[in-house]
């Protein structure tokens, strides 16, 4: 059974997948298409990476990484909730994603952010994930300068990144399709089913 909204003002819709799963393009899409009704949160790892936060390999240093984009997301999507609390937010990431790319756990992850697998599912409301397009034997490169992963690690990650994200008991899948276009297409269908079905369950709150 399906659980009770959370009490709070906004509805929160988290876009995830592995690298190269097309999932920014669609929260862009998406956003144009309904305009005033949502806001979208970006993605703090791009914002961060691209504004010159080191990136490196070693594990102390991306422990520190994920910590500092775990708060820098959480605290993105709490201001956009903030100043937009009649709005969907539409968040590209989430904080649980921070786990996939955690050197170690995704417990371990988890507690070194105070925090819980369970607390953090329950700031979303649904999860729209988009598969790499790694999955089907495609290169994933392409115009976001922060995306450095191989073919290889975006389906690790997008493996993980499905494993930590299925618990949620609104977790949609955006599958892989030979045509970007149908893909997109489906994800963007999706997304206005789960939009629409979570207006009407709040508005019947």
């Amino acid at each position: 059974m399906t659980p009770p909204l959370p009490d709070r003002p906004n509805l929160r819709i988290v876009l995830t997948g592995g690298p190269g799963g097309g999932k920014t393009t669609a929260l862009d899409l998406f956003r144009r298409e309904l305009g005033e009704r949502v806001v979208a949160v970006p993605e703090s790892a791009t914002i961060m990476f691209t504004g010159g936060f080191p990136r490196v390999d070693d594990p102390d240093a991306r422990r520190s990484a994920q910590t500092a984009i775990y708060h820098v997301q959480r605290n993105l999507e709490d201001v956009q909730s903030a100043l937009h609390p009649t709005r969907v937010l539409l968040c590209d990431r989430g904080t649980v994603d921070g786990a996939a790319y955690w050197p170690g756990s995704g417990d371990e992850f988890f507690r070194a952010m105070s925090t819980s697998h369970e607390a953090e599912l329950e700031r979303y409301d649904a999860v729209v994930f988009f598969q790499t397009a790694a999955a089907g034997g495609l290169k994933i490169e392409g115009g976001n300068p922060a995306r450095t992963e191989t073919s290889e690690q975006a389906l690790a990650l997008d493996k993980a990144l499905r494993t930590l994200w299925a618990k949620h008991p609104r977790f949609f899948l955006v599958p892989h399709r030979a045509s970007f276009l149908e893909k997109i297409s489906m994800g963007l269908a999706i997304l206005q089913s789960v939009v629409s079905q979570l207006e009407a369950a709040k508005a019947g709150e």
